[in-house]
């Protein structure tokens, strides 16, 4: 588990290309690395990977086929700049929120405006994903945790302050430009909960049935 405040940035300095997968290097000057064990996770823009190689200042992860179909990572190249974000301990500020390194999709940036010392960026959101998009609710981009300030149609806002740009690869995004996107994980587990064993598809979480189940 992860909170979404990103630790560091590191440059993807390495892909490895294998029969049905590819594993890849990730160096950092900035990450505390002394405490990182082979078999650790690292949440990279959003991904969690497991450590299966390690230096005094990069690691390395293999990505399966099932990363690669859900991600970017297929599509980087070297000199990529990543978010970086050790595995969060039982004694961890929870500064974000709870995020499981599991992305959810992509999400594209329709536009960036200015807004005096911080950034608006607005990004269309995957259809299958904006039931759990929510007005001031948690949202994961490239792994760090923002707040949902404003849904409009098929497009939601997001404000980067000057912090956050700076320590991140947010001060990169432009319109055109994807990004991992990850729900916030306490929606899908009441979507769960309220439909039982029916999937999303044939049962959506409706106001009916939250006021059923004696939510509202």
């Amino acid at each position: 588990m992860f909170t979404g405040i990103i630790e560091a940035t590191g440059v993807l300095v390495q892909l490895s290309p294998h029969a049905t997968d590819l594993s890849l290097r990730i160096q950092s000057d900035t990450l505390d690395f002394s405490d990182v064990k082979l078999g650790d996770s690292i949440a990279s823009n959003g991904v969690c990977l497991t450590v299966t190689a390690l230096g005094n200042d990069w690691f390395q992860a293999d990505l399966s086929n099932e990363t690669l179909a859900r991600t970017l990572f297929g599509h980087y190249k070297t000199g990529q700049l990543i978010n970086l974000e050790k595995a969060l301990l039982p004694t961890t500020r929870l500064g974000g929120h709870l995020v499981s390194g599991h992305v959810d999709g992509v999400a594209t940036v329709s536009r960036v405006e200015k807004s005096g010392r911080a950034w608006q960026i607005y990004l269309k959101m995957p259809a299958d994903l904006s039931k759990y998009i929510a007005e001031k609710g948690s949202i994961t981009i490239d792994g760090v945790s923002l707040t949902v300030n404003e849904l409009t149609g098929d497009e939601f806002r997001l404000t980067i302050v000057p912090h956050t740009a700076q320590h991140t690869t947010l001060q990169m995004l432009q319109a055109g430009r994807q990004v991992h996107l990850e729900v916030d994980l306490l929606a899908r587990y009441l979507e769960r909960l309220l439909t039982g064993h029916q999937t999303p598809a044939k049962q959506g979480v409706s106001l009916e049935l939250l006021q059923q189940r004696g939510f509202l």
